[in-house]
């Protein structure tokens, strides 16, 4: 009972953090692992119980969808979902010892870019464009974020703002509606291969997705109180502890 409880507050507080301002793996990652769930298939789960807030941020935004400069919209479905199933199927072979010593460095690079988002959407925002970037460039570019977001999913909302403001993207409106389209598309195909390898525990992802998507619209509207520097500045917090009780379980 104590695991569950665990694990429905994690998945709840996440729902709400993503609907806001994201960081929720930092929560439902961690908590699955410390109930004795293996890295990879806690890693798995987690992303399933969070993929209803990614369709629903895809669906709210579906307005605003506009492609990068360098693709068209069918070539980012197609760059997400390929690079989605990659990422997945690296996961499904990367054994739990190696994925053990890879998570805390994860989770520290996620909170880095998180903690340093503003900074880097600034950065990017103002860098100068001598017209539009190559196809190719622009294909990799996406094609590697969604790798990342398949393997481990987080911090992959800065990751995808950041690669769009490169590109030459600058409505945050636009910015924002590619972000969640991506998002939803790479880790709805990553679920299907995560499902079809057994990676997921579905007790606990169900359970998980109920309590995040509660959370998504209940929790949000005690967090959009929160001021926005202590929210940021309170996932920053989280990341790095559960950063640092990785580090220490090696």
């Amino acid at each position: 009972m104590g695991e569950w409880i665990l694990l429905l507050a994690a998945a709840f507080v996440a729902g709400a953090l993503n609907a806001v301002a994201g960081g929720g793996s930092f929560l439902t990652l961690p908590a699955l692992v410390f109930t004795g769930i293996p890295p990879v298939v806690a890693n798995a789960t987690g992303t399933v119980a969070l993929l209803p807030g990614y369709l629903a941020g895809a669906w709210g935004f579906r307005e605003d969808v506009r492609s990068p400069p360098g693709l068209a919209i069918k070539s980012v479905i197609v760059l997400s979902l390929l690079g989605g199933a990659a990422g997945a199927l690296l996961l499904l072979f990367t054994p739990d010892a190696t994925f053990r010593q890879v998570v805390p460095w994860l989770l520290l690079a996620a909170t880095a870019m998180f903690a340093f988002g503003p900074q880097l959407r600034r950065w990017t925002a103002g860098t100068t464009h001598d017209g539009p970037p190559s196809a190719v460039k622009a294909g990799l570019g996406m094609l590697a974020v969604a790798i990342y977001g398949g393997y481990f999913n987080g911090g992959l909302g800065i990751v995808l703002l950041a690669l769009f403001g490169l590109l030459g993207q600058t409505q945050l409106a636009a910015m924002n509606g590619m972000k969640n389209l991506v998002s939803a598309l790479l880790t709805a195909i990553a679920v299907v291969v995560y499902a079809a390898g057994g990676l997921v525990e579905w007790p606990q992802a169900l359970g998980m997705m109920v309590a995040a998507t509660l959370g998504g619209y209940g929790g949000a509207r005690l967090a959009r109180r929160i001021p926005a520097p202590w929210l940021r500045g309170g996932i920053v917090v989280t990341g790095l502890v559960m950063s640092g009780l990785f580090f220490w379980q090696q």
